[in-house]
């Protein structure tokens, strides 16, 4: 396997040092092949929100596998998936299933230029959209982490018709599409990007995003990948009550288990094949054994709701961690929201690419590894973002804050 993994960032290159490798998952711990137990807050990046192995998934996916593994035909558990997030995602009205987060933004931007005729595309510095060609450039996550965010491979003409903006610059965003506003299929945008650390929007800012897309006729497109169901049922755009025209889902509708899906606006989706000229497609779309595991895991979300609960977890982190900061003199900037937390070692608040590639990252590579030698498991890059899930509540938080607060200290 090159770099001995199957994705970059597990390769701990951005921190230093070998990877772990984990035989089994619990509630809030990982177990690895060497016996150590770790307290996790990568929770499969995103999608293990009830915790490790949770029995109500784990159950489902055991009663769908007694009826075989695969079909390659329409099966009740899409429908039901379908519904489920019809009802909680605001700007869906219908929805398609694939397979990866990065095949549901490939899809949207395939879909977003079918529908419109245009060619031209707005992404964000630092905003990671899964692998596709058109979207490595300046990317966030295992790209970043490498110091390679424009990807080899991508032939320059593939990436010539997107346009790169700073993140939360309103004046920038204007004048773009004062210049290419008829020739923009779309925007593309983590509304609270989550792969070049947590960054929030300005006061506003995603507003006027709205505005300007609506005044151009452009498709305005929420990866929700990671924020979709951890933010609030509905994701970010139900959080701040902006509805997107299209919406790029994964993570958690998987259950753990490979998944993705996008979704939006009936007069968009039905350009879609077959009704419509834009083709998309995927032998095991709608997996029964991915789908009845994500449906478990939407059904306990809207049960449970427990999105005030995770929102005291990620707070008693945040505090613990400049509580600590404040103690040793350190700057450091803990954007938390609900479940998902992050650090940056800065005097001010990070919200674009280059305020985050120039925080002080040597700090963090000495917190992840005091925390890895002391049974807590951070993402292995100072741009990634860290998953609270419900399992943590009680002891395992506690025992964490412990442990991270004196990992600023050891600084």
């Amino acid at each position: 396997m090159p770099g001995g993994v199957n994705s970059p960032v597990r390769a701990f290159r951005s921190v230093g040092g070998a990877p772990f490798f984990t035989r089994r998952a619990q509630g809030a711990h990982l177990e690895t092949a060497d016996g150590n137990s770790l307290i996790d807050f990568v929770c499969t990046w995103g999608p293990a929100i009830h915790g490790h192995n949770c029995p109500e998934i784990r159950d489902a996916i055991a009663s769908a596998l007694q009826n075989g593994t695969s079909f390659g035909t329409p099966n009740p558990y899409e429908v039901e998936m379908a519904e489920l997030i019809l009802s909680m995602v605001p700007s869906v009205e219908q929805v398609r299933m694939c397979n990866s987060g990065t095949e549901a933004t490939m899809s949207t931007i395939r879909l977003a230029r079918g529908y419109t005729g245009r060619d031209k595309i707005i992404k964000f510095a630092g905003c990671y959209h899964g692998h596709v060609d058109a979207l490595l450039v300046k990317a966030g996550s295992g790209a970043l982490t490498l110091g390679n965010p424009d990807s080899a491979g991508v032939p320059k003409a593939v990436a010539a018709d997107t346009l790169v903006l700073d993140y939360n610059d309103a004046a920038g965003l204007e004048a773009c599409f004062a210049n290419y506003g008829s020739e923009i299929a779309a925007v593309i945008v983590e509304p609270f990007p989550a792969n070049c650390g947590l960054m929030l929007p300005h006061p506003d800012y995603l507003e006027k995003l709205r505005k300007l897309t609506q005044a151009h006729g452009t498709v305005l497109i929420f990866d929700e990948v990671m924020t979709g169901f951890r933010i609030a049922e509905g994701g970010v755009q139900s959080h701040i009550g902006i509805t997107p025209d299209l919406t790029a889902m994964g993570k958690i509708i998987g259950g753990g288990l490979p998944v993705g899906a996008f979704g939006g606006k009936r007069e968009i989706m039905q350009h879609l094949a077959p009704v419509g000229p834009v083709y998309q497609a995927g032998t095991l779309s709608g997996n029964p054994l991915a789908m009845a595991a994500g449906i478990a895991s939407l059904k306990k979300l809207r049960q449970e709701a427990p999105y005030d609960r995770l929102d005291t977890l990620g707070k008693t982190i945040r505090d613990a961690l400049l509580g600590a900061a404040k103690a040793k003199g350190l700057a450091l900037q803990v954007p938390q929201v609900g479940s998902m937390f992050a650090l940056f070692f800065a005097a001010a608040p990070v919200t674009n690419y280059d305020e985050a590639v120039n925080s002080h990252t040597a700090h963090f590579k000495k917190v992840f590894h005091y925390a890895l030698e002391h049974g807590v498991y951070l993402p292995p890059s100072p741009f990634e973002t860290c998953f609270i899930s419900t399992a943590h509540e009680g002891e395992a938080i506690e025992q964490a804050a412990e442990i991270l607060s004196k990992a600023i200290l050891s600084i």
